[in-house]
Protein backbone atom coordinates (compact mmCIF):
# COMPACT_ATOMS: atom_id res chain seq x y z
CA UNK A 1 0.00 0.00 0.00
CA UNK A 2 1.05 3.54 -0.72
CA UNK A 3 0.48 6.73 1.66
CA UNK A 4 -0.36 9.95 1.83
CA UNK A 5 -2.20 12.66 3.22
CA UNK A 6 -5.35 15.10 2.93
CA UNK A 7 -4.73 18.72 4.56
CA UNK A 8 -8.41 19.82 5.05
CA UNK A 9 -9.37 23.14 5.78
CA UNK A 10 -12.81 25.29 6.00
CA UNK A 11 -13.03 26.80 2.34
CA UNK A 12 -13.96 30.09 0.86
CA UNK A 13 -16.03 31.56 -2.30
CA UNK A 14 -14.86 31.42 -5.52
CA UNK A 15 -14.80 35.67 -5.74
CA UNK A 16 -16.54 37.63 -3.67
CA UNK A 17 -19.39 38.23 -6.27
CA UNK A 18 -22.84 37.54 -4.21
CA UNK A 19 -23.52 34.71 -6.36
CA UNK A 20 -20.46 32.98 -5.58
CA UNK A 21 -20.33 33.99 -2.14
CA UNK A 22 -24.34 32.62 -2.13
CA UNK A 23 -23.22 29.71 -3.70
CA UNK A 24 -20.56 28.49 -0.70
CA UNK A 25 -22.95 29.79 2.00
CA UNK A 26 -26.02 27.43 0.65
CA UNK A 27 -22.72 24.23 1.27
CA UNK A 28 -22.19 25.46 4.32
CA UNK A 29 -25.19 26.33 5.89
CA UNK A 30 -26.93 23.40 4.59
CA UNK A 31 -24.74 20.89 6.28
CA UNK A 32 -26.58 19.23 9.38
CA UNK A 33 -23.69 19.14 11.59
CA UNK A 34 -23.53 23.44 10.96
CA UNK A 35 -27.07 24.12 11.43
CA UNK A 36 -28.54 20.65 13.18
CA UNK A 37 -32.42 20.96 12.68
CA UNK A 38 -34.80 18.96 10.93
CA UNK A 39 -34.11 19.08 6.55
CA UNK A 40 -37.05 21.43 6.20
CA UNK A 41 -36.54 23.72 8.99
CA UNK A 42 -33.09 24.26 7.95
CA UNK A 43 -34.05 24.96 4.25
CA UNK A 44 -36.69 27.65 5.48
CA UNK A 45 -33.91 29.28 7.63
CA UNK A 46 -31.24 29.02 5.02
CA UNK A 47 -33.09 29.37 1.83
CA UNK A 48 -36.06 31.02 2.54
CA UNK A 49 -34.20 33.42 4.91
CA UNK A 50 -30.52 33.78 5.04
CA UNK A 51 -29.64 33.57 1.35
CA UNK A 52 -31.95 35.98 0.90
CA UNK A 53 -30.37 38.72 2.81
CA UNK A 54 -26.63 37.55 4.17
CA UNK A 55 -24.63 36.72 0.63
CA UNK A 56 -24.91 40.81 -0.42
CA UNK A 57 -23.35 41.22 3.17
CA UNK A 58 -20.91 39.05 3.59
CA UNK A 59 -19.72 39.33 0.06
CA UNK A 60 -18.61 43.06 1.00
CA UNK A 61 -17.23 42.17 4.20
CA UNK A 62 -15.08 39.20 1.71
CA UNK A 63 -13.88 42.29 -0.39
CA UNK A 64 -12.19 43.89 3.10
CA UNK A 65 -10.18 40.97 3.02
CA UNK A 66 -9.66 39.61 0.07
CA UNK A 67 -6.22 39.70 -1.45
CA UNK A 68 -5.04 39.67 -4.88
CA UNK A 69 -4.12 35.99 -5.02
CA UNK A 70 -7.33 35.28 -3.75
CA UNK A 71 -8.95 33.95 -0.82
CA UNK A 72 -6.43 34.72 2.25
CA UNK A 73 -7.70 31.13 3.89
CA UNK A 74 -7.18 29.16 0.36
CA UNK A 75 -3.78 31.05 -0.37
CA UNK A 76 -2.42 30.61 3.20
CA UNK A 77 -3.53 26.84 3.05
CA UNK A 78 -2.29 26.06 -0.62
CA UNK A 79 1.24 28.02 0.81
CA UNK A 80 0.98 25.09 4.16
CA UNK A 81 0.78 22.25 1.83
CA UNK A 82 3.46 23.55 -0.50
CA UNK A 83 5.71 23.79 2.41
CA UNK A 84 4.74 20.41 4.22
CA UNK A 85 5.05 18.57 0.64
CA UNK A 86 8.79 20.05 0.41
CA UNK A 87 9.59 18.18 3.86
CA UNK A 88 7.46 15.14 3.42
CA UNK A 89 8.26 11.93 2.07
CA UNK A 90 4.47 10.97 1.35
CA UNK A 91 1.88 12.81 -1.43
CA UNK A 92 -0.21 16.12 0.25
CA UNK A 93 -2.81 17.01 -1.42
CA UNK A 94 -5.40 19.76 0.01
CA UNK A 95 -8.88 20.05 0.34
CA UNK A 96 -11.72 22.03 1.76
CA UNK A 97 -15.36 20.96 3.20
CA UNK A 98 -16.95 23.84 1.44
CA UNK A 99 -16.01 25.41 -2.06
CA UNK A 100 -12.68 24.57 -4.02
CA UNK A 101 -10.65 22.14 -3.65
CA UNK A 102 -13.36 19.48 -3.04
CA UNK A 103 -12.40 16.34 -0.16
CA UNK A 104 -13.50 14.67 -3.86
CA UNK A 105 -11.05 16.26 -5.78
CA UNK A 106 -8.27 15.90 -3.44
CA UNK A 107 -8.61 12.45 -2.74
CA UNK A 108 -8.53 11.83 -6.48
CA UNK A 109 -5.20 13.52 -6.66
CA UNK A 110 -3.95 10.80 -4.06
CA UNK A 111 -5.26 7.70 -6.02
CA UNK A 112 -4.01 8.98 -9.34
CA UNK A 113 -0.31 9.27 -7.79
CA UNK A 114 -0.86 5.36 -6.71
CA UNK A 115 -2.00 6.47 -3.02
CA UNK A 116 -4.44 3.85 -1.27
CA UNK A 117 -4.13 4.65 2.24
CA UNK A 118 -4.52 8.26 3.19
CA UNK A 119 -4.04 10.37 6.80
CA UNK A 120 -6.95 12.60 6.72
CA UNK A 121 -5.79 15.83 8.98
CA UNK A 122 -8.56 18.10 9.36
CA UNK A 123 -6.70 21.52 10.20
CA UNK A 124 -8.77 22.13 13.51
CA UNK A 125 -6.77 21.51 16.77
CA UNK A 126 -9.85 21.72 18.54
CA UNK A 127 -13.10 19.52 17.73
CA UNK A 128 -16.40 19.96 16.95
CA UNK A 129 -19.06 19.05 15.29
CA UNK A 130 -19.34 21.83 12.79
CA UNK A 131 -15.46 20.99 11.82
CA UNK A 132 -13.80 18.31 12.13
CA UNK A 133 -16.80 16.07 12.23
CA UNK A 134 -18.16 17.20 9.47
CA UNK A 135 -15.26 16.52 7.49
CA UNK A 136 -14.89 12.80 8.56
CA UNK A 137 -18.60 12.10 7.95
CA UNK A 138 -17.99 13.74 4.14
CA UNK A 139 -15.07 11.58 3.87
CA UNK A 140 -15.91 8.39 4.64
CA UNK A 141 -19.27 9.19 2.32
CA UNK A 142 -17.16 9.83 -0.75
CA UNK A 143 -14.66 6.73 0.30
CA UNK A 144 -17.40 4.24 -0.13
CA UNK A 145 -18.74 5.92 -3.48
CA UNK A 146 -15.71 6.53 -4.96
CA UNK A 147 -12.76 5.10 -3.39
CA UNK A 148 -13.48 1.36 -1.82
CA UNK A 149 -9.90 0.54 -1.93
CA UNK A 150 -8.87 3.33 0.47
CA UNK A 151 -8.27 2.86 3.43
CA UNK A 152 -7.81 6.37 6.22
CA UNK A 153 -6.42 7.11 9.15
CA UNK A 154 -7.55 10.35 11.05
CA UNK A 155 -5.05 12.85 12.84
CA UNK A 156 -7.14 13.30 16.09
CA UNK A 157 -7.87 17.03 17.64
CA UNK A 158 -4.35 18.01 18.62
CA UNK A 159 -5.46 21.53 21.24
CA UNK A 160 -3.09 19.84 23.66
CA UNK A 161 -0.38 18.31 22.16
CA UNK A 162 3.14 19.51 23.18
CA UNK A 163 4.08 20.48 19.50
CA UNK A 164 1.09 22.78 18.71
CA UNK A 165 1.43 24.72 22.29
CA UNK A 166 4.69 25.34 21.91
CA UNK A 167 4.39 26.71 18.08
CA UNK A 168 0.87 28.74 19.30
CA UNK A 169 2.93 30.24 22.77
CA UNK A 170 6.16 31.26 20.38
CA UNK A 171 4.02 33.03 17.52
CA UNK A 172 1.95 34.82 20.44
CA UNK A 173 5.32 36.06 22.31
CA UNK A 174 6.79 36.63 19.17
CA UNK A 175 3.87 38.94 17.65
CA UNK A 176 3.18 40.57 21.26
CA UNK A 177 7.41 41.84 21.77
CA UNK A 178 7.93 45.07 23.22
CA UNK A 179 3.95 45.16 23.15
CA UNK A 180 2.57 47.04 25.95
CA UNK A 181 -0.45 45.19 26.21
CA UNK A 182 -2.72 44.79 29.32
CA UNK A 183 -4.76 42.07 28.28
CA UNK A 184 -4.57 39.16 26.03
CA UNK A 185 -8.42 37.82 24.63
CA UNK A 186 -8.00 34.02 23.63
CA UNK A 187 -11.40 33.91 20.96
CA UNK A 188 -12.43 30.77 19.46
CA UNK A 189 -15.10 30.40 16.67
CA UNK A 190 -18.58 29.76 18.80
CA UNK A 191 -20.77 26.83 18.44
CA UNK A 192 -24.02 26.37 19.67
CA UNK A 193 -24.60 25.25 23.23
CA UNK A 194 -26.44 22.04 21.94
CA UNK A 195 -23.34 20.79 19.85
CA UNK A 196 -21.87 20.67 22.85
CA UNK A 197 -24.17 18.53 24.57
CA UNK A 198 -24.65 16.79 21.73
CA UNK A 199 -20.73 15.02 21.50
CA UNK A 200 -21.02 14.29 25.13
CA UNK A 201 -20.52 10.00 24.11
CA UNK A 202 -20.99 9.78 28.19
CA UNK A 203 -24.39 11.86 27.33
CA UNK A 204 -24.34 12.69 31.12
CA UNK A 205 -20.98 14.53 31.86
CA UNK A 206 -21.99 17.99 30.48
CA UNK A 207 -23.29 20.36 32.11
CA UNK A 208 -22.00 23.66 30.70
CA UNK A 209 -21.34 24.88 34.68
CA UNK A 210 -17.37 25.18 34.10
CA UNK A 211 -16.83 22.74 36.84
CA UNK A 212 -17.38 20.07 33.95
CA UNK A 213 -14.57 20.93 31.51
CA UNK A 214 -12.76 20.92 34.34
CA UNK A 215 -13.31 17.46 35.92
CA UNK A 216 -11.72 14.44 33.57
CA UNK A 217 -13.89 12.77 31.42
CA UNK A 218 -14.16 10.90 28.62
CA UNK A 219 -16.33 13.62 27.05
CA UNK A 220 -13.81 15.64 27.12
CA UNK A 221 -12.53 13.92 23.71
CA UNK A 222 -14.65 15.29 21.68
CA UNK A 223 -15.32 18.34 23.74
CA UNK A 224 -14.94 21.66 21.96
CA UNK A 225 -15.56 23.88 24.82
CA UNK A 226 -13.25 21.52 27.36
CA UNK A 227 -10.40 21.69 24.24
CA UNK A 228 -10.61 25.52 23.87
CA UNK A 229 -10.59 26.07 27.27
CA UNK A 230 -7.30 23.63 27.93
CA UNK A 231 -5.49 25.51 24.76
CA UNK A 232 -5.94 28.70 26.71
CA UNK A 233 -4.61 26.86 29.92
CA UNK A 234 -1.59 25.36 28.53
CA UNK A 235 -0.42 28.72 26.25
CA UNK A 236 -0.64 30.37 29.42
CA UNK A 237 1.44 27.88 31.65
CA UNK A 238 3.65 28.01 28.68
CA UNK A 239 3.95 32.06 28.80
CA UNK A 240 3.48 32.23 32.48
CA UNK A 241 0.46 34.76 32.14
CA UNK A 242 -1.36 35.65 34.81
CA UNK A 243 -4.82 34.35 35.73
CA UNK A 244 -6.29 38.20 35.35
CA UNK A 245 -4.16 38.72 32.49
CA UNK A 246 -6.40 36.54 29.92
CA UNK A 247 -9.71 35.31 29.47
CA UNK A 248 -11.29 33.48 26.68
CA UNK A 249 -14.44 34.26 25.01
CA UNK A 250 -16.10 32.88 21.48
CA UNK A 251 -17.00 34.61 18.44
CA UNK A 252 -19.46 34.56 15.14
CA UNK A 253 -22.92 33.15 16.62
CA UNK A 254 -25.80 32.50 14.36
CA UNK A 255 -29.20 32.86 14.71
CA UNK A 256 -30.92 33.51 18.27
CA UNK A 257 -30.24 29.90 19.85
CA UNK A 258 -27.31 30.03 23.14
CA UNK A 259 -24.09 30.14 21.83
CA UNK A 260 -21.02 29.38 23.73
CA UNK A 261 -20.19 32.21 26.21
CA UNK A 262 -19.01 35.00 26.77
CA UNK A 263 -19.50 35.92 23.18
CA UNK A 264 -16.24 38.09 21.96
CA UNK A 265 -17.83 41.35 20.59
CA UNK A 266 -19.54 41.73 24.44
CA UNK A 267 -16.00 41.05 25.92
CA UNK A 268 -14.60 43.48 23.97
CA UNK A 269 -16.90 45.91 24.86
CA UNK A 270 -16.85 44.99 28.45
CA UNK A 271 -13.21 45.19 28.34
CA UNK A 272 -13.16 48.49 26.91
CA UNK A 273 -15.79 50.40 29.39
CA UNK A 274 -13.74 48.68 32.52
CA UNK A 275 -10.57 50.85 31.34
CA UNK A 276 -8.82 48.48 29.08
CA UNK A 277 -6.65 50.90 26.48
CA UNK A 278 -4.62 47.90 25.32
CA UNK A 279 -5.94 44.69 24.23
CA UNK A 280 -4.38 41.66 22.49
CA UNK A 281 -6.52 38.59 21.02
CA UNK A 282 -5.48 35.45 19.72
CA UNK A 283 -7.88 33.30 17.27
CA UNK A 284 -6.56 29.44 18.31
CA UNK A 285 -9.41 28.00 16.92
CA UNK A 286 -8.12 28.40 13.17
CA UNK A 287 -4.59 27.64 11.92
CA UNK A 288 -5.22 30.10 8.58
CA UNK A 289 -6.23 33.42 8.57
CA UNK A 290 -9.33 33.80 6.78
CA UNK A 291 -13.10 36.29 7.14
CA UNK A 292 -13.30 35.29 10.86
CA UNK A 293 -9.64 36.98 12.06
CA UNK A 294 -9.35 39.46 9.22
CA UNK A 295 -12.67 40.97 9.03
CA UNK A 296 -14.49 40.27 12.34
CA UNK A 297 -11.73 40.45 14.42
CA UNK A 298 -9.23 42.66 13.29
CA UNK A 299 -11.64 45.24 11.74
CA UNK A 300 -14.86 44.79 13.63
CA UNK A 301 -12.92 43.97 16.69
CA UNK A 302 -10.79 47.16 16.56
CA UNK A 303 -13.95 49.21 15.43
CA UNK A 304 -15.92 47.84 18.93
CA UNK A 305 -12.67 48.35 21.12
CA UNK A 306 -12.24 51.95 20.25
CA UNK A 307 -15.84 53.11 20.23
CA UNK A 308 -15.60 52.60 24.21
CA UNK A 309 -12.54 53.85 24.28
CA UNK A 310 -9.96 51.29 23.74
CA UNK A 311 -6.76 53.28 22.48
CA UNK A 312 -4.39 49.56 21.33
CA UNK A 313 -5.39 46.49 19.62
CA UNK A 314 -3.23 43.93 18.35
CA UNK A 315 -4.38 40.94 16.70
CA UNK A 316 -2.18 37.94 16.58
CA UNK A 317 -1.83 35.98 13.35
CA UNK A 318 -2.94 32.68 13.09
CA UNK A 319 -0.09 29.74 12.49
CA UNK A 320 -0.56 30.35 8.60
CA UNK A 321 2.29 28.91 6.76
CA UNK A 322 4.68 29.80 9.61
CA UNK A 323 7.85 27.44 9.45
CA UNK A 324 8.04 26.46 12.87
CA UNK A 325 4.41 24.76 12.51
CA UNK A 326 5.26 23.51 8.80
CA UNK A 327 7.66 21.59 10.51
CA UNK A 328 5.99 20.10 13.43
CA UNK A 329 3.33 18.64 10.20
CA UNK A 330 5.75 17.62 8.47
CA UNK A 331 7.10 15.52 11.58
CA UNK A 332 3.54 14.69 12.35
CA UNK A 333 2.99 12.91 8.65
CA UNK A 334 6.60 11.59 8.62
CA UNK A 335 5.89 9.96 12.02
CA UNK A 336 2.94 8.13 10.44
CA UNK A 337 4.16 7.22 6.97
CA UNK A 338 7.52 5.15 8.72
CA UNK A 339 4.73 3.13 10.68
CA UNK A 340 3.27 -0.31 8.55
CA UNK A 341 0.15 0.03 6.57
CA UNK A 342 -2.69 -1.53 7.45
CA UNK A 343 -2.28 -4.79 5.87
CA UNK A 344 1.15 -5.23 7.45
CA UNK A 345 0.07 -4.83 10.84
Amino acid sequence: MSKGVLLVNLGSPDSTDPKDVKRYLDEFLMDERVIDVPYWARTLLVRGIILNTRPKKSAEAYEKIWWEEGSPLIVLSERLQSKVSDLTSVPVALAMRYGKPSIKSGLQELKDKGVDEVLLFPLYPQFAMATTETILVLAEELRKKHFPQMEFTTVPAFYNHADYIRVLANSIAERLEGVDYEHLLFSYHGVPERHIRKSDITKSHCKMDDKCCQTPSAAHQFCYRHQCFETTRLVAEYLGLEKDKYSVSFQSRLGFDPWLKPYTDRTIERLGLEGTKKLAIVTPAFVSDCLETLEEIAMEGKEIFEEVGGKEFTVVPCLNDRDEWVKVLARWIDEWAIQPVASEK
